[in-house]
């Protein structure tokens, strides 16, 4: 194994460890919690040492929201359709969960 793929891996580990805040916030279902961009806006809040993000966010925030943050831009970004749809009330005919 090449040292570039040790570190991807660690790196991989620690993020999964500590929690995706996009899919954290996918489950929460808090109403007037924030829906578009929600994990990278919660990973941004923990950054800023905001003091009750379950409140807020319906989630806690990773232990680690600075390696989160671009995982969880990326993933915010993928899921963005579904998310405006969200905002707007559009009923997708979606269904399914963790």
């Amino acid at each position: 194994m090449s040292n570039r793929t040790l570190r991807t891996v660690c790196l991989l580990l620690v993020l999964s460890s500590s929690g995706c805040a996009t899919l954290r916030t996918l489950d929460a279902a808090k109403p007037g919690a924030p829906v578009i961009y929600a994990g990278t806006q919660l990973d941004l809040y923990a950054l800023n040492h905001g003091c009750c993000a379950q409140e807020r966010f319906g989630a806690e925030a990773p232990h680690y929201p600075g390696l989160d943050l671009p995982a969880s831009a990326l993933l915010d970004t993928l899921l963005l359709p579904f998310s405006l749809a969200t905002e707007l009330g559009v009923n997708l005919g979606v269904s399914g969960g963790l």
